[in-house]
């Protein structure tokens, strides 16, 4: 039986998470940031899914973050009864599901739990997404250059949303901005395909395209080792800069998040009726 609805309300902010100090705080943390100055009465906590982040970071650096089950005990013995879950997920991919059956698993426990969208939703987000992503696209329009984004990629039907934000951009008018994925397609080697089209392109600018320029952005994107995406490009004979920027430093994306939150709260409220 799920408890009395008096009780206060927080947010919940789940992310995979990063061992990277910097990134937390400049990417997660100005999601949350942004999340908390929106909604001041609320409660705003923090989790991650990766338990293997949680487990470095706390035998790196001390520090103590909750995975999904700890952050919600801990709502409950703080006396939250009405709980928003706002996920940094980009996709409705094997984590945010698997985040959706643990909430599941506590729904008896609340009087209310709400499980916010991820950040590609619908129509408006992608729209919202690629306005953000080439803002300033100008000054990549010169003919030489390229700019590459790369996704995680998932093997589930979530997949396609990388295909539609890639169509997305190209309905914007925006040609040379490509996405290109590390588990699925489109591939690297689908978008050197493309670019090689393009005789005149002679750069290209790697970004990612997550939350938190993490371990993937640094290693697999700009690293420099034979395998990562900095070195295979380079030796396609491009100039090749990277950008190490996640999703999360960009106001744009960090006021989409707070769209999602709202919507969130306003379905949250709605069941009190």
């Amino acid at each position: 039986m799920k408890r009395s609805k008096a009780g206060k309300t927080a947010i919940l902010v789940v992310s995979f998470g990063t061992s990277r100090l910097e990134a937390l705080e400049a990417e997660i943390g100005a999601v949350e940031k942004s999340v908390a100055k929106r909604f001041p009465d609320y409660e705003v906590y923090r989790a991650f899914t990766s338990q293997i982040i949680i487990d470095r970071l706390r035998a790196r650096n001390g520090q103590n973050i909750e995975n999904v089950e700890e952050a919600l005990i801990h709502a409950l013995e703080a006396g939250i009864m009405n709980l928003v879950v706002l996920p940094t997920h980009l996709t409705d991919g094997c984590e945010y599901r698997e985040l959706a059956d643990t909430l599941r698993d506590y729904e008896d426990k609340f009087y209310r739990v709400v499980l916010g969208q991820p950040l590609l939703t619908d129509d408006d987000d992608f729209e919202a997404v690629a306005r953000a992503l080439t803002d300033g696209a100008a000054l990549h329009e010169d003919g030489k250059t390229a700019v590459c984004f790369m996704g995680h990629g998932t093997k589930t039907g979530a997949n396609i949303v990388y295909e539609k934000l890639q169509e997305t951009f190209r309905f914007a008018g925006v040609d040379n901005y490509y996405i290109a994925t590390m588990k699925a397609e489109p591939t690297l080697e689908q978008v050197i395909a493309s670019v090689k089209q393009k005789a005149a392109c002679k750069k290209i600018i790697l970004r990612p395209l997550m939350v938190v320029a993490g371990d993937h952005a640094n290693n697999e994107m700009a690293g420099n080792t034979g395998n990562s995406w900095k070195m295979i490009l380079e030796k396609e004979g491009y100039e090749v800069e990277c950008l190490l920027e996640g999703l999360g430093q960009n106001p744009a994306i960090q006021e989409l998040y707070v769209k999602h939150a709202q919507a969130a709260v306003e379905r949250l409220k709605a069941q009190e009726v």
